[in-house]
């Protein structure tokens, strides 16, 4: 049953985010647009809400809890983030918006991106392994087998930390080339 609840929100996220979009560019409705776009967050509450209502009837912590806490840890790092793209790109192609600036390839702009990017994936890791253990906790059944993707999401996370911090050398390096 969770399984279905955390696959329904992943695709109502989506759902949501289109239709607000659709509604605020192509039906030109740009307030009832914004309210289907504020609805989007709403998503994750259901998704915690089914995982605590799964753990509190009794369901063994496992895989799927950590699945749930993933996708909210994720939401909430990136989430905000991906609702301003969408709507920079649904305003080019729908709204007659200019186009998007795409982020530079090199420099110190790139190199602060990067950070920006690694800094969201580790509030992402610290939600969903917060939930995680919240679940494991409330289970009263321990925690080991929800947090077992929590090791793999660390390792994930450092080589992350190293890709997008490497990017702040490269600009060192340029200035000494210079």
């Amino acid at each position: 049953m969770l399984v279905a609840v955390i696959a329904a929100c992943e695709i109502g996220f989506w759902v949501l985010l289109a239709a607000g979009l659709v509604t605020r560019y192509l039906l030109k409705l740009p307030k009832a647009g914004m309210v289907l776009l504020a609805a989007v967050p709403l998503v994750d509450v259901v998704m915690l809400v089914a995982s605590v209502i799964d753990i509190h009837h009794g369901a063994e912590p496992a895989f799927k809890h950590s699945l749930a806490a993933i996708f909210i840890g994720v939401s909430v790092g990136f989430g905000h983030q991906t609702l301003r793209w969408a709507d920079a790109w649904a305003a080019h192609y729908l709204g007659g918006a200019l186009r998007p600036v795409k982020p530079p390839k090199r420099g110190s702009e790139r190199a602060r991106r990067e950070r920006a990017g690694w800094f969201r994936h580790l509030v992402s890791y610290v939600v969903g392994v917060g939930i995680m253990i919240g679940l494991g906790l409330l289970s009263g059944r321990g925690y080991d087998a929800v947090l077992a993707p929590a090791g793999t999401w660390t390792l994930v996370l450092v080589i992350d930390a190293i890709v997008s911090f490497s990017y702040s050398f490269e600009r060192d390096r340029e200035k000494q080339s210079v």
